[in-house]
């Protein structure tokens, strides 16, 4: 049986050095939600505070309605999958999935059944009489996996399963574990770096960046409307332009470099006056001109050939850089040197103040908001 999570104000300190500070969520029942920020943004350390490895210096952890702050982690029913594995070496495949299911002391029978079960589920019942050292990385995740898995805990806990695997096995990995996630309907939260991974698997996303939770939403939301700069900078790749934003008759007019102006209709009413803006500009965003009539001037510094899509690396005539990617054409490549106009998908580009704090166009959601309002 899952339930959901919902933490309160959470903080955490070592010694006089404050971690997360703060710091409130909700993690739906049988949702699968990741944490994703760079290293030593506190997301592990959150992950611990839930598990019960690491105190709680203040705010109130929930499984359902039950605190689990002072709660022994053994009594949390959780599953645990870790970066490093940690399956034991000296027990076969089938002895490490039945380790957690023997603790309990479960009949015999019950052991053997959901033993097979997970074996079967996370497809190594043919491995059952190796030993782990006989086994690949992603087989050696699948044991621990299904051990996790086999207790029938509420709450499965992930820390950077994927990270000791090379590419190809992370990329069928975690089609594996969001598969057996979606099957088995267990609440789930996952740590991770790697923001591609985290928008394959997750429901939703919580950015977080030293200790703080930047905006919590769906991978679509994050991608398409950030909160802030940082998150647009984190989700995927962007093009991070210095430009101005000018109020013409009401509407707002972004200035490229070069001069170039482009009308954007996207803009919240209040935030449209003269001022100094960052425009978030993905690659796919910034259209080469065929016409070379109308758009911003740029240099072609290099192309790269990438099958489907080509990606151009260019300069503008202020020196500032950019990355495009257009759709491989069969007759030609740009040659760099060449001399390009780019337009703008303008419904689709987002715009920051100043200082990258807060996004000024209409449609960004951060669920992190219902507990701004709340405190408010």
């Amino acid at each position: 049986m899952s339930v959901n999570i919902k933490i309160r104000d959470a903080v955490k300190k070592y010694g006089d050095n404050t971690i997360i500070s703060d710091l409130s969520l909700d993690i739906k029942e049988g949702e699968f939600f990741t944490l994703l920020g760079p290293s030593g943004c506190g997301k592990t350390t959150l992950l611990r505070m839930i598990a019960g490895f690491n105190s709680i210096e203040g705010g109130d952890f929930y499984f359902g309605d039950t605190r689990i702050n002072d709660m022994d982690p053994a009594k949390r029913n959780i599953g645990m999958v870790f970066q490093n594995y940690a399956i034991f070496p000296n027990m076969t495949v089938e002895k490490n999935v039945a380790f957690g299911l023997k603790n309990r002391k479960l009949p015999k029978e019950e052991i053997a059944s959901k033993t097979d079960q997970f074996l079967k589920l996370m497809k190594i019942d043919e491995y059952r009489d190796r030993m782990p050292e006989r086994l690949s990385g992603g087989q050696q995740q699948r044991v621990a996996l299904a051990r996790a898995l086999a207790i029938t805990p509420d709450v499965l806990l992930m820390d950077e399963p994927l990270s000791n695997l090379d590419a190809k096995l992370r990329v069928e990995m975690r089609t594996v574990i969001k598969q057996i996630q979606n099957d088995v309907g267990i609440t789930t939260v996952y740590v991770t770096h790697d923001q591609e991974e985290a928008m394959a698997v997750s429901d939703r996303i919580a950015v977080m960046n030293a200790g703080e939770i930047q905006q919590i939403g769906t991978p679509k939301i994050l991608y398409q409307r950030p909160a802030n700069l940082f998150v647009a900078t984190f989700i995927g790749h962007t093009n991070v332009i210095d430009a101005k934003l000018k109020e013409k008759e009401g509407e707002g007019w972004l200035v490229l470099p070069g001069g170039y102006e482009v009308k954007v209709e996207t803009l919240r009413k209040e935030e449209i006056y003269d001022r100094d803006v960052k425009a978030s500009i993905r690659p796919e965003e910034l259209v080469v001109d065929a016409d070379n009539k109308e758009g911003v001037e740029a240099t072609i510094d290099d192309a790269v050939f990438l099958g489907l899509n080509t990606h151009y690396f260019v300069h503008f005539t202020d020196g500032e850089t950019a990355e495009i990617v257009q759709e491989s054409k069969i007759d030609s490549i740009i040659e760099k040197g060449s001399k390009i106009r780019l337009g703008v998908k303008t419904e689709k580009i987002n715009i920051f103040d100043e200082t990258g704090s807060y996004n000024l166009v209409q449609g960004v959601v951060n669920d992190l908001d219902v507990y701004k309002k709340k405190e408010a």
